[in-house]
């Protein structure tokens, strides 16, 4: 399986959202998703929604390393 960059999980996350969205016409879907658009200055909309990302994949490594 191919390693990915923190930038292309959160678009494979951003596609998999936008395919629930797509599914369900969630509000809060399409809300979130809002948040997480990258604007041309290469930030989300919504700046602490990267944050959150990076939180996520340091929780997520530190539970694969056994920590």
């Amino acid at each position: 399986m191919a390693k990915l960059t923190e930038r292309q999980a959160f678009e494979a996350m951003v596609r998999f959202l936008e395919g629930v969205y797509d599914r369900t016409q969630s509000d809060d879907i399409g809300a979130l998703l809002s948040d997480l658009l990258i604007a041309d200055t290469n930030e989300t909309a919504d700046p602490a929604a990267w944050e959150d990302w990076m939180n996520s994949v340091q929780t997520v490594l530190l539970i694969k390393a056994g920590k």
